[in-house]
């Protein structure tokens, strides 16, 4: 029987039938240990703060509570979270029209309607609360806080968070192929930030620094630049959660922002990055799905997470369904440049810019992977010239693909990553791992 094997795509898997003689390596986070009671743990998390007084504590002497939740590209169990949280701030007194719930959009486009119910994730919460999206380009909803000492970054963020006695976001730690690790401090910063702060941290400099890169924190611009801003904002606090495969809790916690990310850094990354000890001319893999593979824009976070393991001038396979096509008009506009200028010119056009375009920042992070090897996307969302403006190649036919590309090759071995950009595969040879 020819074997085959199920990546994510969309709200579901989708089975690839692999080629006869191929050779699979399977890439997976190890078996991740589950919340059996997640309420119960997200109440116990509030009590065992990490760095800081319990939230009890904390609630008793704030008047406006401003809770900072992600946006819909993200599978962050809000609903739960939300309702454990905003029940525990009425325990204490604090009176449900001070509480707002801040839709972290960064320069994105607004969660509305059902989908705005999707992302809050509890009906109660979702009618008794009020819920407002960030809009970064609006300067009147934004406080300037000076300008960061080390990068000389501009400092907006959003007015509701800025004057609230407490703040609060609520975090999805996982790898993140610029800033290292998501969650925590970024749901402020690029979360909720302005535009000319997000537009500063994200041009080509930022980009081009090879410490921006998943699962790295140590010298990396970015995550100095959200500490930086944190620093700046004041007290802030979070609850952080991680999530196995198949989107189950495994960890949470609530504390600072910035001591409960690192505890829940530490706890993902024995699972999350995953040593691999070879390079692989060949690689399937997925934009994590639903979601995540709902744009192009979000997929380029699949095709950049294993390249540390593909062999130079080899082919990596993704698979994301894409429903809402590629994206923003911005992105769009920077795919277009990108297919103008090609990769040469489309660099020398951005690296000066002290603003980087809105979006073109996933442009460039695309041009990692496309400097290493060849992608190839299977997409039943995109069609006409949507698929020219993605600058890879586009493939109708998964299984077709992975055979062209053995045969050509010569070798029947194939990386698999079931789960996209949500494991990093670390190379490191043997020899390192053992020193290690």
């Amino acid at each position: 029987m020819t074997e085959s094997v199920a990546i994510r795509y969309g709200k579901n898997e989708r089975r690839v039938r692999l080629p006869i003689g191929c050779k699979p390596t399977m890439i997976r986070k190890p078996a991740m240990p589950q919340i059996q009671d997640f309420p119960s743990a997200i109440r116990e998390s509030f009590r065992t703060a990490v760095g800081c007084p319990p939230l009890e504590q904390l609630a008793r002497s704030s008047d406006r509570v401003c809770i900072v939740i992600c946006d819909v590209t993200r599978p962050v169990p809000n609903g739960p979270i939300l309702s454990c949280l905003v029940h525990r701030l009425m325990d204490v007194g604090v009176p449900t029209v001070n509480i707002t719930i801040l839709i972290a959009t960064g320069l994105h486009r607004p969660n509305l309607g059902h989908e705005m119910l999707e992302v809050v994730g509890d009906e109660w919460v979702w009618n008794n609360i009020r819920v407002e999206n960030h809009y970064a380009r609006d300067p009147s909803s934004m406080v300037h806080l000076g300008t960061t000492a080390t990068d000389k970054i501009p400092v907006f963020l959003n007015r509701h968070l800025v004057e609230s006695d407490l703040r609060i976001v609520v975090g999805l730690v996982e790898p993140h192929f610029m800033a290292g690790y998501s969650g925590g401090r970024k749901v402020i910063a690029p979360g909720v930030a302005g535009e000319m702060t997000i537009r500063t941290f994200h041009n080509y400099r930022f980009m081009a620094n090879p410490n921006s890169s998943n699962t790295n924190l140590e010298n990396n611009p970015l995550h100095r630049g959200q500490l930086e801003i944190l620093d700046m904002l004041g007290s802030a606090h979070a609850v952080n959660v991680v999530i196995d495969e198949a989107r189950n809790v495994s960890f949470v916690n609530f504390g600072t922002c910035c001591e409960s990310h690192l505890e829940c850094v530490e706890f993902v990354r024995r699972f999350a990055e995953v040593p691999i000890d070879r390079k692989f001319k060949a690689l399937l893999t997925s934009a994590a799905g639903y979601p995540l593979d709902k744009t192009y824009y979000q997929t380029i976070k699949g095709m950049v997470a294993p390249t540390q393991i593909l062999e130079t001038g080899g082919r990596l396979v993704i698979a994301s369904e894409c429903t809402e096509g590629l994206g923003s008009a911005e992105f769009r506009h920077a795919q277009t440049q990108l297919k103008l200028l090609g990769q040469e010119g489309f660099l020398e056009r951005i690296q000066h810019m002290p603003l980087a375009d809105p979006d073109a920042w996933q442009t460039q992070m695309l041009l990692r992977t496309l400097a290493v090897g060849n992608i190839s996307l299977f997409s039943e969302g995109l069609s006409g010239a949507d698929r020219e403006l993605t600058c890879v190649s586009m493939i109708d036919n998964i299984e077709r693909e992975l055979e062209e590309i053995l045969s050509d090759s010569g070798d029947n071995e194939l990386a698999v990553i079931p789960e996209g950009p949500y494991v990093i595969p670390v190379y490191r040879p043997l020899q390192n791992r053992d020193a290690a």
